[in-house]
């Protein structure tokens, strides 16, 4: 399964500028410079797909990226990949703080086509207190139960066990949650996201062709 098509859609920093509520909608969300820019290159298979920069906090907006997956049976599911703004990174100013907070909660509480928040950690730390908070935080609105564990390929098998051990406990991930370690330089864990992406896609497709009334 793999990503066919990704085109940025829209630039957001207010309701008013989102896309239609007309596709499904999987966010992401984590620190500044935890990997998420060159996860989403690697997931759509383009190398300049996401800006990486070496500078944290540089993204400020919320970004929607209309999104195709093509399946195993070669089903086509549209939907919209989220990028939310990094957070914690102290050298941004307390204005853009602020505003950050509100957009945040306005999308992640008001989207009603958001099914869920795949949070990202770095796999060498254990989570920080903002990544508790934010994990809560989606718990509290049913947004949580994926996480990805970045940057696996800086760390020994072992010590990728144990932290994500600590991630587990940490974050205090139920059984029905899912951690996915990945690392975007050599690649792994990317199957296993798209897949789990996929379960999601497709679940809420299929709930919303039910629910549409028959043609007569």
């Amino acid at each position: 399964m793999k990503i066919k098509k990704a085109e940025l859609t829209a630039v957001a920093v207010r309701e008013n500028q989102y896309p239609a509520e007309d596709m499904p909608e999987i966010a992401f969300a984590g620190r500044s410079n935890v990997g998420k820019s060159s996860l989403f290159n690697t997931l759509v298979n383009r190398r300049n797909f996401a800006r990486v920069s070496g500078s944290p906090g540089k993204t400020r907006t919320i970004n929607f990226f209309e999104t195709r997956l093509i399946n195993h049976f070669r089903i086509n599911d549209s939907w919209y990949l989220v990028d939310l703004p990094g957070y914690g990174y102290a050298k941004v100013s307390k204005s853009q703080s602020k505003e950050w907070g509100p957009m945040m909660e306005n999308y992640l509480e008001n989207r009603s086509n958001l099914l869920k928040v795949v949070q990202l950690v770095d796999v060498r730390h254990a989570p920080s207190a903002q990544d508790v908070q934010m994990y809560d935080y989606l718990r509290y609105h049913g947004l949580d139960g994926i996480v990805v564990a970045t940057k696996a390929d800086k760390v020994s098998r072992n010590e990728l066990n144990k932290n994500i051990n600590i991630i587990k406990k940490t974050l205090k991930l139920g059984a029905d949650d899912i951690i996915v370690p990945v690392s975007s330089l050599k690649k792994t864990g990317v199957e296993a996201l798209l897949d789990v992406i996929e379960v999601i896609i497709s679940g809420s497709t299929a709930a919303a062709s039910e629910e549409s009334p028959a043609e007569e």
